[in-house]
């Protein structure tokens, strides 16, 4: 079957990142001045990412492995459109959604319920959508008892809890077409809640959404995913079928 562009959700042709380290955007004459009479011209280019070819079909689940600092997330971010490319052409088709972990958003000094309107308006939920999931969130961390305390007060695994019930049952409630996962394979918490919310991160990735996700758990990248992308330092290593770009990474550690 001969693949169109309506078939493509994502694609990356010869895409380039780096980041200009110890540079300030808006820097005024002043301090450019005290900079340069301090001897600190320290400037220097990072290329993150360099030449990156990619092409994801509508509904493919996609892993993202590789080393720390080789620029896994830095992809993830471009595609989400928090970073601009340097180089090279990026197109998406469809509503995206970013998620980097399961602690982002969260205010200590705010009670569980407030966290709840919180979060969910930041992932693009209105009030009305947010009440509309708000039992469930509610229900799924088993937390009825300290809607009205402040987060500060809960133990971590209580944050735990809370923080993954709420980004589950927003994107649920959001369905994006593309769905960008950084290091969020995996709940923490006690015994009983991992396994319940296992459960549920598989119903999410097998949704239906375009998925790309980033994790150093290769079990899960080889359940949930046909395809693999190997980074390392900036550039791709191999991509290609999940099982044999695991091999080589194995391989090569």
């Amino acid at each position: 079957m001969t693949m169109t562009s309506k078939d493509i959700s994502i694609q990356l042709e010869s895409v380039s990142k780096r980041f200009n380290i110890g540079y300030k955007k808006h820097e005024n004459a002043l301090y450019r001045l005290i900079r340069f009479l301090s001897g600190r011209e320290n400037r220097k280019i990072l290329q993150v990412l360099e030449n990156i070819n990619i092409s994801v079909t509508k509904g493919e689940r996609v892993g993202i492995i590789g080393r720390n600092g080789s620029g896994k997330s830095t992809l993830l971010r471009l595609i989400a459109g928090i970073y601009e490319v340097d180089a090279g052409k990026l197109e998406t088709d469809g509503s995206i959604m970013y998620i980097s972990g399961f602690a982002q958003g969260i205010k200590s000094k705010l009670t569980m319920r407030e966290n709840i309107y919180l979060i969910g308006s930041i992932m693009g939920l209105n009030k009305k959508d947010v009440q509309g999931v708000f039992e469930d969130i509610v229900n799924f961390s088993n937390l009825k008892e300290f809607l009205d305390t402040k987060v500060y007060q809960f133990s971590s695994g209580m944050v735990t809890r809370l923080t993954f019930s709420i980004f589950i049952h927003c994107i649920n409630c959001r369905r994006p077409e593309i769905l960008l996962l950084d290091e969020v394979i995996g709940a923490g918490g006690d015994i009983d809640f991992t396994k319940k919310a296992s459960e549920k991160m598989k119903e999410l990735v097998l949704s239906g959404s375009t998925v790309l996700f980033v994790s150093h758990g290769l079990g899960e990248i080889e359940n949930y995913c046909s395809k693999t992308v190997w980074i390392e330092k900036g550039k791709i290593k191999m991509l290609g079928d999940t099982k044999s770009v695991i091999q080589k990474y194995k391989e090569s550690a």
